[in-house]
């Protein structure tokens, strides 16, 4: 029996404060010979499911309890003279009723009195305290700290105080001992004294952080991380020493050899307490069911009622498998869990709020289809019930439930509505710090320079599953700067004791749990970070281990996405659209996946799976469904020879003819694990059960289950006659693809997902493209890639206006529609489309949503006529002048006035608002209900310089992340099959050749350290942009040509750097409408290497060129000649023609005429015009020497549109 158990601990859950992770604290406490454990993080118990666990396996007992914080005064008062420097109290659980007291402390510290950090009181300490052990804590605890201030008086009543609050046997005053408190040794003899005149008895412990004396280094890093200081601050926190780990018995023993029985007592408290966090069944909450009928036969209504709504002819073998699945369900005690599932989605559907047809093993259930949980056919689809829930694994099924991601707090609020606020809650996450976080974190800690750290951190290779360990391995370039460069190696050395340490708490994107009781009788609660509600303080495995009931509602915006995009259409076309009318089987969907033209579509956007696409030509629904099961590393491999056998280039072979009906969908391959659950059933005899757990056991590669496995299917299928050999055979290729195949239930579900966007964006993509970038608006890259696409389809999308845009993007008719590119390369262009899209104001960067509903609210339905009427309407003192600014210089005032003239005024804007509307609530009204000309201000508008047409555009970019008014980028054909978009680079491409057409938006130059300049250029196209690494060899060839707003085309190696697409550019020159504006080239897909002609020779390089750190590139070699173009000639100036019709009514064209100029003006550019205005007596031309206007597509439209051909011609001349 050890001698001393630790009582105050600390682990990683005491967040930037604890080092010790879970499992190594508890495997250390084995190996100093400890029986027990304590686990004491301050103010939460975010670890203790988890060590619980940890300390079982490792064979000690565990001991839950928290280092609380105690407010001085109320821990509802929250004066920051007096409220924010708590004391310290250690609380550990004796028993069940310590445990759920602990809970309700910890929950009460976050909801009521998180002040600073989570706080009690003695009021809540006092109807709290039974079934707790209270050690006086650390120096911060409230009797030391008043012994510190020499009030030994006061001390030794509130000494007492707890003594009796907590009985004369479960209260302890702490004695600690630390190297760099010397004033702990006076304390401890004070604190003896008191203990002796009291009765109170003494326990030593030895406030651990980290668990071995080595990690006080790398703690010193996390506290640095914490208080955002470096390790160089001498005023930084810091521990006062370094022996804050987890000492042995002996060394507690030396450490107070004046005081044995505080060491002694160590074990008298852990004997005290005895708890253990256990598992009393599943705690689903009750549902109601009508009268007379209990959770089985009402769940067992409802999924007759819904087999015969769902089947034309039910037969005997859905009786048979909704009877079983039924009886599974009741025999696991599950039936009340599919009547909550059942109810959520009753309500979402009842309430218009979409839910997507599955996710996740759930779809292979007949009774999930049934209740409508699902809208996947199992039964024709080849999905199995085992694979949802299995007798053999007794485990709370998982259904996942898919909604649009603006209503998922709907489906939150129902739920708390249903089953209460105090047993409805969100689930805690905890952030880790990955590899390359990690070394940030430390780097900065450390005082080391920014741009240093980031060159090493970008020298772990990416991916979810990357450890400092692997990339030492992987990365050459790490392991060279780690074994030669002494502080790269102490960096990475402290990186990796802080990896994989919880970082922070924050919400689960998905998970809610619903409880029977208030969940505070199971688990604490804490605010949520950032204000959504409450939220559990264990994370979804402790949940699920304690008996609660997850449900992950996930908010999807690809179903916000459709629902949208079936509103739109609904609103201009009058037709009605619901998801799971759509059929899967329509030509169209494939026709559009086939193309790879899939910006938009769910889960085949990147660059591998348009060529996969493209590849597989896919012809029907399973095809989608075996593309997104084998797109994944390991199984990917396979794509190819599914491709091949499914056109016919590649021979279909079994290794025995009963595998045909289970494999013949996928031509031979082993795509899915349900294929695997019927191979042993079907060829072996297993039950469905049984399969499934084979299936389990074998993706672990146990090799005595492997064993046990191989011997039962081999004898099962030689039984049914299959030859040994082939029996074994088949066996190898289960073992083999165990790991690789994949939940077919949720392949097929998500599936579903991607044929409905297809189906939308191929019939409707106008109304699919507007709903996108509706949901986008956050995100200006994304924007601009959508825009783009829509570009491509034919869709124009106008510049945001403050008469005509809504809050989001809107559709609007156009004069005359724009023929679309064509999605392929055979076949006719799509339609014109007659609707443009118009640019939502809450898409503009800078803005929100507030200032533009007051825009809106403000305008109705009555149109702005002038910027006074603006200012007159719109309340100016609730939209801030940064707002107001970025406003003006994307051109929503354009129809109004000029850019530049605004910006002029903008301070005097806001007067006029101002002044306006504190007159209105002054009650200065006149007789007409407007403000009294006292009140009223009518704005001059400055005489200024237009803004140069640059400056707008840089504007239009940086705030929308695009052009919109006009823009060099639009004289760029699309669809160029030997062009390769931006957006379409990706690790895909990784190392092949390719060519890029674009625009230089930026050009940085930097020395190599030989000395030559070579460039570092941003590309972009309408898809989006690229970095172009120019070496010095091609950079002294071409300088004059990467002059920023030059559109050029580029050749070279495409490369990812960071996740990051570039390219490493080996030749270039000037765009060149000619040669560039049509396809004339021999088309070839994306990335697809040239054959070895058309390749440069490889030619060695002048000499090694030494790149300064953040390069990382090779040079490429010599590029071929016969890249460059022959001079363009220079194309006459044009101008923009207008006659203007009179109407008879001299004051009405007067004003209509002003109207066409404001509107000119109002877009800066370097196009003269002219009105032409027939009259009786011949033509009148009107010429403006001193201004000039931008011309686009757009304005033409929006004058034709506004003004009729019947008054205005518009020409576009020599």
């Amino acid at each position: 029996m050890s001698s001393f158990v630790h009582l105050h601990v600390h682990s990683e859950y005491s967040l930037l404060d604890g080092l010790a992770r879970v499992e190594p604290l508890a495997a250390r406490a084995r190996e100093l010979g400890m029986d027990a454990l304590a686990i004491t993080d301050h103010g939460v118990m975010f670890g203790a499911v988890e060590f619980t666990k940890a300390a079982k396996a490792n064979g000690i007992r565990p001991i839950i309890g928290c280092e609380m914080y105690v407010a001085p005064r109320s821990r509802l008062q929250k004066d920051p003279r007096l409220d924010t420097n708590p004391y310290h109290l250690v609380l550990l659980a004796r028993n069940e009723e310590g445990y759920h007291n602990l809970i309700q402390l910890c929950t009460a510290a976050q909801l009521e009195g998180f002040y600073y950090r989570p706080r009690i009181d003695a009021e809540l300490l006092a109807e709290h305290a039974g079934g707790l052990v209270a050690l006086s804590a650390c120096e911060s605890g409230e009797v030391p700290r008043l012994i510190l201030q020499k009030k030994l008086a006061e001390a030794e009543a509130r000494a007492r105080w707890h003594q009796e609050l907590f009985g004369p046997d479960h209260y302890y005053l702490e004695l600690q001992r630390h190297e760099g408190l010397p004033e702990l040794v006076e304390l401890n003899a004070t604190l003896a004294e008191i203990g002796r005149r009291l009765h109170i008895p003494l326990v030593a412990t030895n406030d651990s952080h980290y668990v071995l004396p080595q990690d006080a280094a790398a703690h010193e890093v996390l506290l640095c991380i914490q208080t955002n200081t470096t390790l160089g601050d001498p005023k930084r926190l810091r521990m006062a020493g370094n022996d804050y780990y987890l000492r042995g018995p002996d060394e507690m023993a030396a450490l107070f050899k004046e005081y044995p029985e505080a060491i002694e007592n160590t074990l008298r408290v852990a004997e005290a307490c005895q708890f253990k966090i256990e598992s009393h069944g599943y705690h689903l909450p009750a549902f109601e069911v009508p009268e007379g009928e209990t959770p089985e036969s009402y769940l067992r209504r409802l999924c007759v009622e819904g087999l015969h709504r769902r089947y034309a002819q039910v037969t005997p073998e859905l009786e048979a498998r909704l009877e079983h699945e039924l009886a599974v369900i009741h025999q696991m005690g599950f039936d009340t869990y599919f009547l909550i599932v059942w109810d959520l989605v009753r309500f979402a559907k009842e309430r218009g709020i979409l839910v997507g047809p599955g996710r996740g093993s759930a779809a292979g259930s007949l009774v999930s289809y049934c209740l409508r949980i699902t809208e996947l056919e199992p039964t024709s689809n080849g999905l199995i019930f085992e694979r949802f829930l299995n007798p053999g694994r007794v485990t709370m099924p998982d259904i996942d439930l898919d909604f649009p991601d603006d209503r998922r707090e709907e489906l939150i609020a129902y739920a708390i509505q249903k089953y209460g606020q105090d047993r409805v809650a969100q689930i805690a996450t905890f952030g880790t710090m990955a590899a390359r976080a990690a070394i940030r974190d430390a780097g900065r800690a450390m005082g080391m320079p920014l741009n240093e750290v980031d060159r090493i951190a970008k020298m772990v290779p990416g991916g979810p599953k990357v450890t400092i360990a692997s990339a030492l391995e992987e990365s050459a370039e790490l392991r060279q700067e780690y074994e030669s460069t002494d502080y790269v190696r102490e960096l990475v050395d402290k990186a990796r004791a802080l990896e994989g340490v919880s970082r922070h708490a924050s919400t689960h994107a998905a998970g809610v749990v619903i409880a029977d009781r208030p969940l505070t009788e199971y688990v604490p609660l804490a605010l949520a970070p950032r204000g959504e509600g409450q939220v559990t303080q264990y994370g979804m495995e402790a949940l699920e281990q304690i008996g609660l009931l997850k449900i992950d509602f996930l908010g999807l915006s690809t179903l916000t996405i459709i629902d949208r995009c079936l509103k739109n259409i609904r609103a201009t076309q009058g037709i009605e659209i619901k998801p799971a009318e759509i059929p899967l089987d329509d030509p169209a969907i494939y026709q559009l996946l086939s193309s790879g033209e899939v910006t938009g579509i769910f889960q085949v956007e990147s660059s591998g799976m348009r060529k996969a696409l493209r590849d597989m030509q896919p012809t029907v629904f399973e095809d989608i469904v075996v593309l997104l099961s084998l797109y994944r590393p390991g199984p990917m491999q396979y794509i190819e020879n599914y491709i091949a056998r499914k056109q016919g280039r590649e021979e279909v072979t079994y290794r025995h003819p009963a595998l045909e009906p289970i494999l013949k969908d996928t031509y031979g391959i082993i795509v899915y694990q349900e294929q695997i659950i019927r191979m042993a059933t079907d060829l072996a005899g297993y039950s469905s059960a049984e399969a499934d757990l084979m299936r389990r056991a074998v993706g672990k590669k146990k090799a005595k289950d492997l064993q046990e496995q191989r011997a039962k299917f081999v004898a099962g299928a030689v039984a049914r006659g299959i030859p040994e050999e082939a029996a074994n055979l088949i066996m190898d290729d289960i073992e083999f693809f165990a790991n690789y195949g994949f939940n077919k239930a949720h392949s097929a579900a998500y599936a579903v997902i991607t044929c409905q966007t297809a189906y939308l964006k191929a019939h409707f993509p106008v109304e699919y493209m507007a709903a996108m970038l509706s949901v986008e608006r956050g995100n200006i890259e994304k924007v601009a890639a959508l825009v783009a696409e829509c570009r491509r389809l034919g869709i124009d999308v106008l510049p945001p206006d403050v008469n005509r845009s809504g809050l989001d993007f809107t559709i609007e008719p156009v004069a005359r529609p724009r023929p679309a590119q064509r999605l392929d390369q055979e076949g006719p262009a799509p339609a014109p489309q007659a609707k443009a899209i118009r640019f939502g104001l809450a898409a503009i960067k800078n803005v929100g949503e507030g200032p533009v509903e007051l825009i809106l609210k403000a305008r109705g339905e009555r149109p702005f006529t002038s910027i006074d009427d603006f200012c007159q309407r719109v309340d100016l003192r609730q939209v801030n002048k940064r707002v107001l600014e970025c406003l003006i210089k994307v051109g929503i005032f354009d129809s109004l006035a000029g850019r530049g003239q605004l910006l002029a005024a903008l301070d005097h804007m806001v007067a006029a608002s101002q002044e306006a509307h504190a007159a209105r609530e002054a009650g200065q009204l006149s007789l007409f209900g407007v403000a009294s000309a006292a009140a009223v201000s009518f704005l001059a508008l400055p005489q200024v310089r237009p803004v140069p047409r640059k400056e707008q555009l840089a504007w239009e970019k940086e705030l929308l992340g695009l052009y919109v008014s006009e823009s060099p980028l639009s004289l760029l054909p699309l669809n160029q099959e030997h062009i390769t978009r931006t957006d379409q680079v990706d690790e895909a491409l990784k190392g092949r050749r390719i060519q890029l057409m674009g625009l230089v938006a930026a050009v940085r130059t930097i020395l190599t350290k030989k000395g030559d300049p070579m460039a570092f250029v941003q590309l972009e196209d309408p898809a989006g942009s690229i970095e172009v690494v120019v070496f010095p060899r091609l950079y002294e060839e071409t300088r004059e040509l990467w002059a920023e707003d030059r559109l050029v085309v580029v050749k070279g190696k495409a490369d990812m750097r960071e996740g990051r697409p570039s390219l490493i550019c080996d030749a270039a020159r000037e765009y060149d409408p000619r040669i560039d504006g049509t396809s004339a080239q021999p088309p070839a897909a994306p990335g697809v290497p040239e054959p070895p002609e058309a390749r440069p020779a490889a030619a060695e390089p002048a000499g090694p060129i030494a790149l300064p750190p953040e390069a990382g590139y090779e040079e490429p070699p010599v590029p071929p000649p016969g890249l460059d173009a022959p001079p363009v000639p220079r194309a006459k100036p044009r101008h923009l023609h207008i006659t203007f019709r009179r109407s008879g009514d001299d004051e009405r064209d007067a004003r209509k005429l002003g109207e066409v100029y404001r509107m000119l003006i109002a877009r800066p550019g370097d196009v003269p015009f002219y009105f032409y205005i027939p009259s009786a007596k011949g033509k009148v031309q009107l010429e403006f020497p001193n201004v000039t206007t931008a011309y686009s597509e757009t304005l033409r439209d929006e004058l034709l549109a506004r003004f009729t051909s019947d008054l205005l011609a518009v020409e576009w001349a020599s």
